[in-house]
């Protein structure tokens, strides 16, 4: 259930506006000084504001301004002024719409509704995480293809990348240079192996601290190379 603040001073427009959104399924809450509101409106986990501009203690564009600099939620301004030059300033200062009064309680709730349905789509969006394989210090970012080893990012050619992350993502897995072949470059090797060996050479320069030693791929003699964990 979505839970809303009400920071307004006239006490029969809250209630309405309260009535009308708990019939529309929100929990609500309701503020009626300016400064009560915004330590409110900070402190506690609300999914919108609804602000009214005219308060007595702080202004709506002040309370706007500091709900702002430390939360994103919707905040949907109302007002009876009706000057352009209020509407523009309240958008400025980072609210998402503004209403002037006298309005429709279930305009209210429509925008309301439709201000949480973007505000969920953009946490959505911005949550989705990057598939990541991480093993002893080297951290494979497959969604940006990067590779970082030890916090260093290093650069990687596109197969030197999926030779790498297969072999990581197959951990203690002996695979053939002509598995590998097959696998990365997608066709059968015909005699071309060397390009694997070549590539696991660039890899472990990338990757090892002492390349005569290698910690992560090691070579299976007259077998082929496994990623050790």
């Amino acid at each position: 259930m979505n839970k809303i603040l009400i920071i307004e001073d006239e006490e029969a427009i809250a209630d309405l506006e309260k009535d009308y959104l708990e019939l529309s399924g929100f929990q609500v809450e309701i503020e009626h000084e300016g400064d009560k509101g915004l330590e409110r409106a900070v402190s506690s986990d609300y999914d919108l504001i609804i602000l009214d501009l005219m308060l007595p203690g702080m202004d709506g564009f002040e309370i706007c301004r500091r709900i702002r600099d430390e939360k994103n939620i919707p905040i949907l301004m109302v007002s009876a002024k009706k000057d352009d030059i209020d509407k523009i300033r309240g958008l400025g200062l980072g609210a998402d719409d503004y209403m002037t009064k006298p309005f429709s309680p279930s305009e209210l709730v429509a925008r309301v509704k439709a201000h949480l349905a973007r505000y969920t789509r953009l946490v959505s969006s911005q949550q989705k995480t990057n598939d990541i394989v991480e093993i002893r210090g080297i951290r494979i970012d497959k969604t940006a293809r990067r590779v970082y080893i030890n916090g260093e990012e290093k650069a990687f050619t596109t197969k030197e990348f999926d030779l790498l992350t297969f072999l990581a993502e197959n951990p203690n897995h002996v695979f053939t240079k002509e598995e590998l072949f097959r696998e990365i470059w997608d066709m059968d090797s015909i005699g071309d192996i060397a390009t694997v060996t070549v590539h696991i050479k660039k890899i472990r320069e990338k990757i090892e601290a002492d390349t005569a030693n290698p910690q992560y791929i090691e070579t299976i003699w007259g077998v082929g190379y496994r990623f050790k964990v």
